[in-house]
């Protein structure tokens, strides 16, 4: 499969994509890309943990899915979010969950099977939500969220609410038939949802050009009377604009977007899964775009930051993991006799 070249924001349904203005910005370029390298960062060490010590030490049962090199599209969509917006993040997109101030303690005492965990230990997993925090809880056949995002954003717009819902999916989602039926009836409803797709060139173990014949999934878009918009999705400066400007439309009534965000897994599908079916050229042009090094990159060229400040990000989170990590293994186990709660309503 050839690489992909990222590219900048292209509006694919016979439209070109608006300037760029600071003006238009709800967060300061300089705010987004602190923040943003600072809730990618995290995302990075708490994930790092999770797979490669957590999992392999056998503390965490069953799978692990990780969103290494692809953290600056759910970083930029959280930034843009509103606390009363609802999320629809998928299995890759933990640094949605921080963003939205969900902690590391939680996150850790989820996988290992604590009641720390937003489950509190009845799934130790990523198939976490907050109602509280307006985060609706993974869906593991990816495009089934869709509809259900759907139904969300037009439930807000009943409510003459100005919130709108962000709904993530990968590429593989977008060749399901949930996902066509969710973007048909957004279109028609004109529901206040920006529909994201973390496109990271595989589906499991089948290559984009294997599951779909046109060439980008915004391409999908215009059947559906919606834009579509194709980004950088390791530039989170690119993805913040992006998806600022589809959410700036979804809350003047005017509807949803589909913002592709071209991007690259690297990692296998999961955990147990080593990725041999990707050419070994991949892994290596694309380990030279971490989302991560270019935001430093950025930040240091523009005198954002310096070296030492960043060295002292990396050293704060990575005590922040170490705590947390601590404070989870303390978490205790689900008691036995609960095993019954909220499994009906009023049984708790």
């Amino acid at each position: 499969m050839a690489a992909v070249k990222p590219v900048g924001p292209v509006l694919v349904q016979g439209a070109t994509a608006p300037a760029e203005t600071d003006a238009d910005l709800s967060l300061r370029p300089e705010e987004i890309a602190r923040r943003g390298h600072y809730f990618m960062a995290l995302q990075r060490e708490v994930e790092d943990r999770i797979e490669r010590k957590l999992y392999r030490q056998g503390k965490i049962l069953g799978g692990v899915y990780v969103g290494r090199g692809q953290e600056a599209i759910c970083v930029g969509a959280g930034l843009v979010s509103e606390q009363e917006d609802w999320l629809y993040p998928c299995h890759r997109d933990l640094g949605l969950y921080l963003v939205r101030g969900v902690t590391p303690r939680e996150i850790f005492a989820q996988y290992m099977g604590r009641v720390g965990g937003l489950t509190r230990g009845r799934e130790g997993n990523m198939h976490m939500g907050d109602l509280k925090r307006r985060i609706v809880a993974i869906i593991s056949a990816m495009a089934a969220s869709v509809p259900v995002a759907t139904g969300t954003a037009m439930a807000l717009k009943f409510q003459r609410s100005r919130n709108i819902v962000f709904n993530i999916f990968g590429d593989g989602a977008t060749s399901r038939g949930d996902w066509h039926e969710g973007l048909n009836l957004a279109s028609v409803q004109k529901a206040p949802v920006v529909f994201i797709c973390n496109n990271n060139q595989y589906a499991y173990s089948t290559p984009l050009e294997k599951q779909m014949a046109c060439e980008h999934v915004a391409d999908r878009a215009v059947g559906y009377g919606m834009p579509g918009e194709i980004v950088d999705g390791n530039d989170v400066m690119a993805v913040y604009r992006a998806v600022k400007r589809a959410a700036d439309r979804a809350r003047a009534g005017e509807g949803p977007s589909l913002v592709e965000c071209k991007t690259f897994r690297m990692t296998g599908h999961s955990a147990h899964d080593g990725g041999d079916y990707v050419p070994d050229h991949l892994w290596t042009e694309w380990g030279e775009k971490c989302p991560i090094v270019r935001v430093e990159r950025l930040m240091l060229e523009r005198g954002w930051t310096t070296r030492e400040e960043l060295d002292e990000v990396h050293a704060r989170i990575k005590h922040e993991a170490d705590e947390a990590i601590e404070w989870a293994e303390n978490s205790p186990y689900p008691d036995p006799s609960t095993l019954t709660e909220d499994v009906y309503e009023g049984s708790r």
